[in-house]
């Protein structure tokens, strides 16, 4: 028996901070991605994260005298954690850190640190007040676990509801009020009310009344949205927000925006008056001017995306990524009747559609123009085909593009199998048409030739050669990929349309050595001779040598935009102050660092409490073995993870949007694992080692007919409305879940029957192995894919069996 018997259990307030805490993990990625770069966001939250490691920690060397005041200290953490998770991201943004000057400035390493530390601190809140309710109502633990389990399945849902609502920092506020109403509940659950009450208040009204000149996002002056302010009379005249990224409305009146990527130095008409749309202040797009008049578009003539009108007329033609409307502006000036468009922003749609509807001309309501809301490839899966060209163009911002910023991205537009499904919506004699930025050397343009020569192969051409065309301007290269073998008459299309722009061939049947790298010269005929080597014998061997990856992704691997090789990073690095820093991929080092952070930081924060616990008591020997505690927890804390990941990329096509995968598939993992939790809490203590099999066996079998059958079965369901397939999506996960949520409480409780001291040791080891589980995910996907992530989860699971902490023999 304990003190906590018989008592109330405060699950409203522990489901309500859970759920506040991982909204903020997600705002706190949203809000780092605008203010500085996606990989560097991803790193700092992902290390900010291990403040749950050091919560344990600190409530192994202090639980006896935190639970005799648990009240006190319970409140005192939930009202910290509401407080620090608005204010030390403001203290954050005060941190002077700069990405871009990491390999420069010995400094920034300081900073960094400094604004991990930070972050942290919210995170140590959560966790103290879980943490220590785990501890003091160990005799109902499983029921704890359950409340933050569904508590988290709720919070991923809100915060992605939140931001479509309120703008990023409107919502950083509200989750701060979250944490300070969890402690409110606790102050009613446990029946505290009275002074603890009225501060509480008071807090959230000072909440409420920060300066407005707090409440600004300070964002990195080499962000393209800040350099474009610094032009005369520029100014941002709307914002909107959602999960899919903050948009910045910006005109200059006095100085003209002048977007046309790729624009032939040989063009004499100007793109017409422009509005630049920022995307997490960059990834510049624009909205044209537009009243009716095609001559003002002429300029879209003079681009290496306006090859396809010229080879073959396009009476249908499918967008991909639609933005601002330029793709469909040029699909118009070149007489296409039927245009498809497809945008995944519905903020940035509306932007066009509605609210300069009129600047834009009505684009979205012009006759022949249809717009379609959702996510690219799973609308091509779903559409009839039967186009004259399908079109991607410019899909990310040439600095994030040309950093390596996208290497952590998954991209399901540029895998093998996706331009299969491309290639088989084309009319006879159609063309699949990709535009890329051009980097030097050749990533992009020559890896997406590698795909598209698979994709070829894959749907059994024999001869791939006859049906690409590459052609490359200053900036941008356009690679077309036609329905059947390209004609004569096409070839002598081609050679006019690049000789009147000064574009250079790369690739095309029968090109001869002398034919290309004319007009925009570089020192190597990079581009066609890696375009013939990735066609030849060799190319094996090409792409073995080569000094970037550029290896096909896959639908398995579906990182498009890693180009790391290991044996160049010498090179590079050695070249950096002469630009070679551009020449990393800047993502994937990021990457790998975190891991490496991560892993120093668990072994400090698994090794060292430990060590001073047993200078004080030696209960760990006398009860329970350490090593089973360690590798208990923290095969549990990698496989959970290792499988949510991963599932969340398996039901991505399926359910035809990020977004509902993320929400989906995280809030049914969440909610039915909360389920399984609150289940286990039925078990005698007698019982516990065979429920553990019990549900480790039915977790390996599911998972491994899942990893063998999924993908065959959701492919023959992912034409079922939109409500029936999130309703398959949560069936398929609820039974895996459920059984995924018996591990953790029922160790928990072994602990809590032969050592209760190690539960807080046991919530640091699982807290330190999420963070590793979440950074070594990705690397594994990365280089073998999300089935093997799957399988090694279920081996993972599989050895829990033989690490169950067991009493010690006296």
């Amino acid at each position: 028996m304990t003190a906590a018997d018989g008592q109330r259990l405060p699950w409203l307030s522990i489901a309500l901070v859970s759920a506040t805490a991982l909204a903020y993990e997600v705002l706190l990625m949203r809000l780092f991605s605008i203010i500085q770069w996606h990989h560097f966001a991803y790193m700092m939250i992902s290390l900010a994260l291990l403040g749950y490691g050091v919560s344990g920690a600190f409530l192994l060397l202090l639980q006896g005298q935190l639970l005799r005041r648990f009240a006190t200290s319970y409140l005192t953490n939930l009202a910290l954690f509401g407080v620090s998770s608005v204010g030390c991201f403001l203290l954050a943004q005060q941190i002077p850190f700069n990405a871009e000057e990491v390999l420069w400035d010995p400094r920034q390493p300081v900073w960094l640190l400094c604004t991990y530390l930070l972050l942290a601190v919210p995170f140590f809140f959560a966790a103290n007040a879980i943490g220590l309710a785990l501890i003091y109502y160990r005799e109902r633990l499983s029921r704890i676990y359950a409340a933050d389990l569904l508590g988290a399945g709720f919070g991923s849902i809100a915060i992605l509801v939140l931001l479509f609502v309120v703008l990023p920092l409107q919502a950083l506020t509200v989750l701060g009020l979250a944490g300070i109403t969890a402690a409110l509940l606790g102050v009613l659950e446990l029946r505290k009310a009275g002074t603890a009450a009225w501060l509480l208040v008071l807090l959230a009204v000072a909440l409420l009344l920060l300066p407005p000149r707090w409440m600004t996002l300070e964002m990195s002056p080499y962000k393209g949205l800040n350099e474009t302010l610094r032009v005369k009379d520029t100014r941002m005249v709307a914002q909107r927000s959602s999960p899919l990224g903050l948009l910045s409305v910006v005109e200059s009146p006095t100085i003209p925006l002048r977007h046309a990527p790729g624009l032939s130095l040989n063009a004499t008409t100007e793109p017409p008056p422009q509005l630049g749309v920022f995307t997490d202040g960059d990834g510049l797009s624009v909205i044209n001017r537009y009243q009716g008049d095609l001559q003002t578009l002429a300029y879209l003539d003079q681009m290496t995306s306006a090859l396809p009108y010229h080879l073959r007329p396009v009476k249908r033609g499918l967008i991909l990524g639609a933005g601002g409307g330029t793709d469909v502006l040029q699909a118009l000036y070149h007489h296409t009747s039927s245009v498809d468009a497809v945008e995944l922003n519905p903020q940035f749609a509306r932007l066009v559609s509605s609210d300069y509807a009129d600047y834009a001309g009505h684009l979205y309501q012009t006759a022949g123009v249809t717009l379609h809301l959702g996510e690219a490839r799973s609308f091509v899966t779903g559409s009839s085909g039967d186009y004259d060209l399908i079109q991607v163009s410019l899909l990310d911002s040439f600095s994030a593009s040309a950093s390596g910023q996208y290497a952590l991205s998954e991209n399901h537009l540029y895998t093998t199998e996706a331009l299969g499904e491309f290639l088989g919506k084309l009319s006879a004699g159609g063309f699949l048409s990709i535009t890329r930025w051009i980097k030097l050397p050749p990533r992009d343009t020559l890896k997406l030739f590698a795909t598209a020569i698979d994709a070829l192969r894959a749907s059994g051409v024999t001869d791939p050669g006859q049906q690409l065309i590459l052609i490359r301007g200053w900036q941008t290269s356009t690679l077309l990929v036609k329905n059947g073998s390209i004609t004569a008459q096409e070839l002598q299309q081609l050679r006019s349309f690049c000789a009147a722009r000064s574009f250079d061939l790369a690739w095309y049947p029968g090109i001869r050595p002398g034919e290309s790298n004319h007009y925009n010269r570089l020192r190597e005929d990079w581009f066609r001779d890696g375009a013939v080597a990735l066609l030849g014998e060799q190319r094996e061997r090409f792409l073995e040598d080569y000094k970037f990856n550029l290896n096909p992704s896959t639908d398995d691997q579906p990182y498009f935009f890693h180009f790391f090789k290991w044996r160049t990073l010498l090179e590079v690095l050695q070249l950096r102050e002469r630009g070679g820093a551009a020449l990393t991929d800047a993502g994937y080092l990021v990457l790998v660092a975190t891991l490496v952070q991560a892993v120093i930081a668990s072994l400090l924060l698994i090794l060292l409490p430990i060590w001073i616990h047993q200078r004080r008591s030696r209960s760990v020997q006398q009860t329970v073995r350490g090593s089973m505690v360690v590798g208990y927890f923290l095969l549990l804390g990698l496989s959970f993870l290792f499988i949510e990941i991963a599932f969340i990329q398996k039901f991505l096509l399926f359910l035809h949007h990020p977004l509902y995968a993320i929400a989906v598939v995280l809030s049914s993992f969440l909610v039915f694992s909360g389920l399984g939790s609150a289940w286990s809490g039925r078990v005698s203590p007698e019982a516990r080692g065979k429920r553990l099999l019990q549900a480790v066996s039915a977790i390996v079998l599911l998972g491994t007919v899942y990893l063998l059958s999924l993908d065959g079965l959701l492919g023959h369901l992912t034409d079922l409305p939109e409500l029936a397939r999130i309703l398959i999506s949560a069936s398929l996960i609820a039974p895996l879940a459920f059984c995924m949520g018996m591990p953790f409480p029922l160790g928990l409780a072994r602990l809590a029957d032969h050592a209760p001291d190690l539960i807080p040791w046991a919530w640091a080891i699982n807290g330190c192995a999420s963070v590793i589980s979440a950074v070594l995910a990705t690397l594994l996907a990365i280089h073998l894919g999300f089935a093997t992530v799957i399988a090694v989860a279920l081996a993972l699971y599989a050895l829990t069996l033989w690490v169950f902490p067991t009493p010690c023999r006296p």
